[in-house]
């Protein structure tokens, strides 16, 4: 036996009696399937309601397709329902492309899973078996990965799978199936913060503002005390065509951690190929893309675009780019307030954007010097690099050599000549594009630029989906009445109607307002007979209201009348009584 072998024999393993052959089980299936898997079902429903409700604490849904496939921090394609493989969805009919949470929710190592339709709207299971379906077992499972629901694969397998294959293909019983897996809506979905760097480096931070720093070395790009994260930048000097040296810089390399994660670096090899190293060594991708490492995973797709995802919902992801490397960075919300490095404040507040190490700061409206000076103050201080010094150009130039070479002075106004046939090619190239026309007059790549250009484009493309979106969450038909509209989301308008013989109360039409409420109020479908009889009913209690406020009226009055002549009989003539008076004094 080989050792590869030996080492594959040491894989730890559990052993179930379920299986999802179920014509193999026994006489029962085979006399009559729809009665088998409706008990089957029925035996999960009731296990099911005796186990903890892991919903309260799994991730919201992204509201959009958009925002779902730009979050790439926190979910990853479903492969089984996947836009770029042609959408096929089997189990989710009406879906064009779902995607899972990568993390197992905290406590129950629950995962998520999000449906969206051709018009990237959230599909939701209240209206559609097509719905997004949490999963009562993350599909690859959670540390310490001993038992269930924790067990990579068979966990997911046994509570979400078999499952639905009992309720909702092997019997007509989905709907208990779903009542157990609802989907969750994204009113408290936040899509997370993205800042980039590209080209000679530029760089566009977490608030939205950018700027070109090209020195040589190595530097913190951002860094976080919320979990210890780090991604540090290492800038080589670019070179012209004919290989002589430009005054110009670009990523080479990228290196990583959170916490006491494993370190992922990824860099350019001396024969320009991409290489991704796992604590110090190369990582060989041949055979796998996906890499379930400590404290991350680890993607990479056949172009090799590198995707790193940490347990804290934060992601890098790396591509190579003209001889540059392109970096994305997402954070969540909660890294609000907790980031520093060339990235900026992480605040929405873009004053303090250029802060240092020493927490001062100098205007967003800079010059490009004093950017440059901004830039050095974050080089890599002695003993906490991240990078790997493999071989005598990276020892002489990076590790012995100072992390920020203050010899090196880029250009910092590339001049435009209008004579030079190059700066025409630019113009139709770049268009209006700062950073292509910059890099392009730095390097004298048009191939540089067309990579800046595309990198930029894609940046605003990913800032773009990834604007917060208002959801009103989910409305219900009433009762004997139909609803028209599945969308949820800020303007969605849903209509409502009865069935035949019923009448409408309430809103006929309810609208999501900015307020995140719908407005109008919850309609109901009642009996027209029930309308009937109570506009009867008013009419006759209204009769009859009428009749006796009459006779009381009546009744008050007249008593009132009787008063008053009783009252006038028993007081004398005022004048009559004088008389009488005078009469007698005499």
């Amino acid at each position: 036996m080989s050792m590869e072998e030996v080492k594959q024999s040491n894989i730890p393993s559990v052993w179930s009696s379920e299986h999802a052959l179920a014509w193999h089980l026994g006489k029962d299936f085979r006399s009559d399937t729809n009665a088998w898997a409706t008990a089957k079902c029925i035996e999960w429903d009731r296990k099911e309601e005796k186990l903890p409700n892991f919903m309260e604490e799994i991730t919201d849904c992204p509201c959009t397709l958009a925002q779902a496939r730009a979050d790439t921090g926190r979910f990853h394609t479903d492969y089984g329902c996947d836009i770029e493989k042609g959408s096929v969805c089997t189990y989710h009919p009406g879906a064009v492309h779902c995607v899972r949470a990568i993390q197992a929710s905290p406590q129950y190592a629950a995962g998520q899973q999000c449906c969206y339709d051709s018009m990237g709207t959230q599909i939701l299971t209240h209206d559609s078996t097509g719905g997004s379906t949490p999963d009562r077992g993350h599909d690859w499972g959670s540390p310490p990965f001993l038992n269930p629901p924790r067990i990579p694969g068979f966990s997911h397998w046994l509570y979400d799978v078999i499952s639905f294959y009992y309720c909702c293909l092997w019997s007509d019983n989905c709907h208990v199936y779903m009542k157990r897996r609802p989907s969750s809506d994204c009113r408290t979905y936040r899509p997370p913060r993205a800042a980039s760097a590209f080209g000679d480096p530029h760089f566009l931070t977490f608030d939205g503002l950018n700027f070109t720093f090209n020195g040589q070395g190595e530097y913190v790009l951002v860094e976080s005390d919320l979990t210890s994260l780090r991604v540090q930048g290492r800038t080589q000097q670019g070179r012209f065509p004919n290989g002589t040296g430009a005054q110009a810089t670009g990523l080479s390399a990228v290196a990583m951690q959170e916490n006491s994660s494993d370190v992922i670096e990824v860099r350019y090899s001396e024969d320009l190929n991409l290489e991704v190293l796992l604590n110090q060594k190369v990582v060989n991708f041949s055979e796998q893309t996906w890499m379930d490492l400590k404290g991350l995973f680890l993607h990479s797709t056949p172009d090799h675009n590198i995707t790193v995802m940490f347990s804290s919902g934060s992601g890098v992801e790396i591509r190579g780019n003209g001889g540059f490397l392109t970096l994305t960075v997402l954070l969540p919300e909660r890294f609000m307030n907790h980031t520093q490095g060339l990235f900026g404040v992480m605040n929405g507040n873009t004053e303090d954007e250029y802060t240092f190490r020493n927490k001062t700061t100098i205007s967003v409206h800079a010059s490009p010097q004093q950017l440059f000076e901004f830039g050095a103050n974050w080089a890599i201080e002695n003993g906490t690099s991240l990078f790997t010094y493999d071989t005598e150009f990276l020892l002489n130039n990076f590790f012995h050599g100072e992390k920020h070479n203050a010899s090196f002075l880029p250009v910092f106004f590339p001049y435009e000549d209008p004579a030079d046939p190059l700066v025409k090619e630019m113009v139709l190239l770049c268009d209006s594009d700062p950073f292509c026309r910059f890099d392009v007059l730095t390097t004298r790549s048009l191939h540089v630029g067309i990579s800046t250009r595309l990198s930029h484009q894609n940046h605003k493309l990913l800032v773009e989906h990834l604007e917060p979106v208002i959801s009103c969450g989910w409305l219900d038909h009433p009762v004997n009445g139909r609803k028209n509209g599945t969308s949820y989301l800020l303007g969605s308008t849903i209509n409502f109607t009865c069935n035949q013989g019923y009448e409408l109360t309430g809103s006929k039409e309810r609208i999501c307002e900015v307020s995140g409420a719908w407005s109008g109020e919850t309609p109901s479908c009642v009996l027209s007979t029930a309308i009937e009889q109570l506009i009867l009913l008013g009419s006759v209690f209204g009769i009859v209201g009428l009749a006796v406020l009459a006779r009381l009226t009546f009744l008050c009055r007249k008593e009132r009348h009787k008063g008053n002549q009783k009252l006038t009989s028993e007081i004398p003539d005022i004048s009559e009584q004088e008389s009488r008076k005078v009469q007698q004094s005499f």
